[in-house]
């Protein structure tokens, strides 16, 4: 196991920068997810820690040892891609094992590895078969024993679920989360599915544009983004943004009523944030937000609703319990409680606090 450190790290393809010289620390034993829309430079970082991109400017660290000009078979790491990347003539034993055969094991040794990465993995029935005659879920899981039978000291997923259903992403999620907590080797993950990055990671990194914008506990992000962007993109569904001002410590908002607490000390635009498990629709306002608005389009997911409706100029989404379903066209009444706002400056876009 080792720890990986990133610092003032930079690539450039010719005049153009893909990574603006990022900084971080992956402890050792930590699952890291990084997550971020396409081109944001997630993928660019993890393959300049496994050595398959040069490192244009600054320093990585493996260990206590830089690391910058070794070769990937040096660094004594495992990457596991999304496209599997397995052999189809050969059987999964032979696949697992395909990394140690220019190593100085006895064959027993290599047969003992295979068959313990096997049996840890469920594959212990089938080492036998060929990748033709496996499930989508049962080939990743022999594109990650082909990485565990080296005994890394980190393992690198780059978005290794993508090409899965639904059904079964969720599973292998799952699988790959009980399998960090039984072998405690670093991973690094990366994804730009935030569910992922949610349920899976001890830390996530969320990039945009090249840039770290914010790292933390998955709790961290999604109760304390300190921008709109990682506000949007954590959480599912994304939060709602409508325009608002505050002048003289009171909040006007287009449609809506503030009947709350203390605001932060700012005047002028703002963006109020508010997830739609906060936005409840209810005749009851209480305190906090309270708005009505027509309703545009409605998702029934049995344990609840999903109820989008135009409010402020905006189509927001808000909840209702799984059997109340409004029609389409209708004029509803939601809320959100004091301290569920979130609101953010409108030209910076930066945080700034709760209401």
């Amino acid at each position: 196991m080792a720890k990986i450190e990133l610092q003032g790290l930079v690539k450039e393809y010719g005049k153009s920068r893909a990574v603006h010289g990022i900084d971080l620390t992956i402890e050792d034993g930590e699952f890291v997810v990084f997550v971020g829309p396409s081109g944001c430079g997630k993928s660019t970082t993890l393959r300049m820690i496994a050595g398959l991109e040069d490192i244009s400017g600054g320093v990585l660290k493996i260990g206590d040892e830089v690391v910058n000009q070794r070769e990937p078979k040096q660094r004594n790491i495992a990457m596991v891609f999304q496209n599997y990347a397995i052999y189809p003539h050969m059987t999964v034993g032979q696949n697992i094992g395909f990394g140690l055969y220019t190593s100085k094991l006895s064959k027993a040794e290599k047969q003992k590895r295979i068959a313990e990465t096997g049996a840890i993995l469920g594959l212990e029935k089938l080492l036998d078969r060929r990748p033709a005659a496996l499930s989508g879920g049962q080939r990743q899981r022999v594109a990650i024993g082909r990485a565990m039978v080296r005994d890394p000291v980190a393992f690198l997923f780059d978005e290794p679920l993508s090409n899965l259903d639904a059904q079964l992403r969720a599973q292998m999620r799952m699988e790959i989360k009980s399998l960090h907590r039984r072998l405690g080797t670093t991973i690094v993950y990366v994804t730009h599915d935030q569910v992922e990055a949610m349920t899976m990671a001890d830390k996530i990194v969320v990039m945009k544009d090249g840039h770290i914008l914010q790292v933390g506990t998955p709790t961290d992000l999604y109760e304390h983004p300190l921008d709109v962007f990682t506000a949007r993109f954590i959480g599912s569904p994304s939060m709602n943004l409508v325009p608002a001002t505050i002048e003289g410590g009171t909040l006007s908002l287009a449609d809506a009523k503030w009947a709350g607490g203390a605001l932060p000390n700012t005047n002028g635009k703002v963006l109020v944030g508010v997830r739609p498990h906060d936005l409840v629709v209810t005749d009851d306002a209480g305190q906090g937000l309270s708005a009505t608005g027509t309703v545009v389009a409605v998702e029934p997911l049995g344990s609840e609703t999903l109820v989008h409706l135009q409010l402020a100029g905006e189509t927001v989404v808000a909840t209702a319990p799984g059997r109340v379903v409004p029609a389409i066209g209708s004029t509803v009444s939601v809320a959100a409680e004091v301290g569920s706002l979130y609101l953010f400056d409108a030209a910076t876009e930066k945080a700034l606090g709760r209401a």
